[in-house]
């Protein structure tokens, strides 16, 4: 069977296991009575835990031939203690949870990366990257549909069943990818016959990667708390009948819009520069935490996820890409993307604690533009600052 085909539905049935509960687990403890910072708090603690791991996990996606095994391994894990959040739902075994979902979730996307870099090689790397992503936010809105409908008869408890299921189809996708199509020396960056050792100074050393990696650092601190922020905020004015639901749509809204977005952004950067692609994801995030400040309805969940699937499915397909020119031949592709990752992690794990005590002692609103205002610096620095910085890639 062809590889490709494999990898495919292995991004489809992988996107809602490799992120533990998501949007989901703020609903979730709100009904365990939990207070809004609370869940932020207990987010930032997975976000930290999942930064810290996530450049080990390229560099080790980088050493190893096998990657398969990092994603059998992460998908057993993110399962388990996802049912410790369900049967324990107390502060410490959260938060204790929560931090080894995230460990194990950052093994998933480099163990990805490189399997797909292995098997079409930097030629055919940017359609693939599109073919991932779409499938990817396909499988996140398929699980969200299914976990809205089975949340809003049965419980929250569905979810977790749900998420089961999933994981032991992507197991099966990933024992389906035969190894022998993947070539281990492309599959970490390196084009070349020799085969070179991984060192921090040559990843960490390049300006226009850390330029990216501020740039996107700032973008997922105004971004990650969106979400569960809208879902909150919903629950507490009482506007909804379902928080299961409510939340199944949020995401099932994004992840449609998410699909042209991935396949445009791939479809362009065969011929063209991921620039453009990055400012429009730039753009589309602080005009989405406007429009959620200033709609007091359900129905904002419409332009306000669709911005976030402007933003985010252009950013997926950006991102890699980006990473892999600026690194193309240095064997260090996987490591290289997971420093990046992790700088960006920095930011998506105190936008939840960030959100929530703002929406707290504020109100949601408020929360939501001061997220906006992070994003705009996000757009200002890339703007501004990669002009300065000469790097064939980006023009």
């Amino acid at each position: 069977m062809n590889p490709t085909i494999m990898l495919n539905w292995l991004n489809f049935f992988i996107a809602d296991v490799r992120d533990g509960l998501g949007p989901f687990l703020g609903v979730f403890l709100q009904q365990h009575n939990w207070a809004p910072d609370h869940i932020g708090y207990v987010m930032t603690l997975g976000g930290l835990a999942g930064m810290i791991a996530t450049t080990p996990m390229g560099i080790l996606a980088d050493a190893i031939h096998a990657k398969r095994a990092l994603i059998l391994i992460a998908s057993i894990l993110i399962i388990a203690a996802c049912s410790v959040n369900y049967f324990y739902p107390y502060f410490v075994t959260t938060a204790i949870a929560q931090m080894l979902i995230a460990i194990a979730g950052a093994a998933v996307p480099p163990a990805i990366w490189g399997i797909t870099l292995g098997i079409v090689g930097s030629s055919g790397f940017a359609h693939q990257l599109g073919q991932n992503e779409a499938f990817n936010h396909a499988g996140n809105a398929s699980s969200a549909l299914l976990a809205g409908i089975f949340s809003y008869f049965y419980g929250l408890s569905a979810v977790f069943l749900l998420m089961g299921i999933l994981a032991i189809c992507s197991v099966v996708c990933v024992i389906g990818i035969n190894p022998n199509h993947i070539d281990y020396k492309k599959a970490r960056g390196n084009n070349s016959e020799s085969t070179q050792k991984v060192r921090f100074t040559q990843v960490l050393g390049n300006k226009t990667l850390l330029l990216l990696a501020i740039t996107v650092a700032l973008f997922h601190m105004a971004n990650a708390a969106m979400l569960p922020l809208l879902g909150q905020s919903m629950v507490a004015e009482d506007m909804i009948d379902s928080a299961g639901a409510y939340t199944a749509m949020t995401i099932i809204v994004a992840q449609i819009a998410m699909i042209p977005m991935a396949l445009f952004a791939a479809k362009w950067s065969q011929t063209h520069s991921y620039n453009l692609i990055l400012i429009l994801a730039l753009v589309a995030l602080p005009v989405r935490g406007i429009v959620a400040a200033s709609f007091h309805s359900p129905w904002v969940v419409f332009p306000v996820q669709i911005l976030d699937g402007v933003g985010a499915g252009l950013l997926g397909v950006a991102i890699p890409g980006l990473v892999e020119k600026i690194l193309r031949g240095t064997g260090h592709f996987n490591a290289g993307l997971a420093a990046l990752i992790t700088i960006q992690g920095i930011g998506a794990s105190f936008s939840t604690s960030i959100g929530g005590v703002v929406a707290r002692y504020f109100s949601y609103e408020t929360s939501f533009l001061a997220l906006s205002g992070i994003a705009l610096m996000a757009l200002i620095l890339w703007y501004f600052v990669q002009p300065i910085v000469k790097h064939d890639v980006l023009n």
